[in-house]
């Protein structure tokens, strides 16, 4: 008589559930139906003839054995992981599938100079790209649910692997006809700007706010946006001035009339945009020669005079 077992898909499952203790925000982090993950879980409970969770009206509880599932179902998965990961290592550099995460103030600039150029040279590679703050990112990143990721460092997580790829300089985008004195402005002329900043979970709302603190001048409170677009369009709008990675500049202040553009003076503030991927992962290898593409596209698109590579 054939003994069952759990599925990988109802352990999956089950960890997102015990991870969240929502059904709904499970779901949503697995990107599946609230329905089927629910028929999940409940397959699980009746393969191990057992109760796994404790169903409230506004959450769910683990059980004592949903406790021990837990653990055991996150040292299985991430053991998978590794099996796919060593055998994709074996197989050859950048074929097959592929989990890449980006976070908003990167994906819409870098991603249309590297894709074409990734699908040129590894035409076996099989991108899927999910676009989300640093936080998600990298929790998705050690959960194993995605490859590698793409953001600024440093990475604020232990467990992850840096390669950086470039650093990017900061501009002053103002309304125009603002005179801040010369073609490159020292960053004290901020403390009497209102410097307008992107929403909490945002790194490159404290990547600006750093910028702020290093010479005293303050953000305004009352004005924040979700995404540089919009920030961009507040200045156009005379609410007051941000700060736009170079990467940005050519696609947002095209969108946005009445800008002017102000480069600091050197060492002009900056952020450094990297690579990163599990240090347990054995595809090291791999994504060197991933980062080395990326980095090789952005030097030569030419986009920006603020970009530099970073040697390392």
């Amino acid at each position: 008589m054939a003994i069952s077992r759990p599925t990988v898909a109802q352990l999956r499952a089950f960890l997102a559930l015990a991870e969240n203790l929502h059904f709904r925000d499970a779901a949503a982090a697995l990107r599946m139906s609230q329905p089927a993950l629910s028929g999940a879980v409940a397959a699980l409970e009746e393969t191990l003839d057992t109760r796994l969770v404790e169903r409230t009206t506004r959450k769910v509880l683990l059980t004592p054995a949903g406790e021990r599932v837990a653990r055991r179902a996150e040292v299985v998965l991430a053991e998978l992981e590794r099996l796919v990961d060593e055998v994709k290592a074996v197989r050859g550099p950048l074929v097959g599938p592929l989990r890449v995460g980006v976070i908003p103030t990167v994906a819409p600039y870098l991603l249309p100079i590297v894709l074409p150029r990734l699908a040129k040279e590894f035409p076996e590679l099989e991108l899927s790209v999910h676009e989300e703050q640093t936080e998600h990112l990298v929790t998705e990143l050690l959960a194993g649910r995605l490859d590698v990721v793409l953001l600024a460092l440093p990475v604020p997580a232990a467990g992850v692997t840096e390669i950086p790829l470039y650093d990017e300089d900061f501009v002053l985008v103002a309304p125009a006809g603002f005179d801040l004195g010369g073609a490159e402005i020292p960053r004290e002329v901020l403390n009497n700007l209102d410097v307008l900043l992107l929403n909490q979970g945002h790194c490159l709302r404290d990547q600006a706010l750093e910028v702020c603190r290093d010479v005293g001048a303050r953000a305004a409170a009352a004005t924040y946006a979700t995404s540089l677009a919009t920030l961009v369009q507040l200045v156009s709008g005379g609410l007051g001035v941000t700060l736009v990675p170079e990467t940005a500049l050519p696609v947002e202040t095209r969108r946005a009339p009445n800008l002017g553009l102000h480069r600091f003076a050197a060492p002009a503030p900056f952020r450094r945009i990297g690579l990163g991927f599990r240090s347990t992962c054995p595809r090291v290898e791999e994504f060197q020669t991933l980062a080395e593409s990326v980095a090789v596209a952005v030097a030569d698109s030419g986009v920006a005079p603020g970009i530099r590579a970073v040697r390392t």
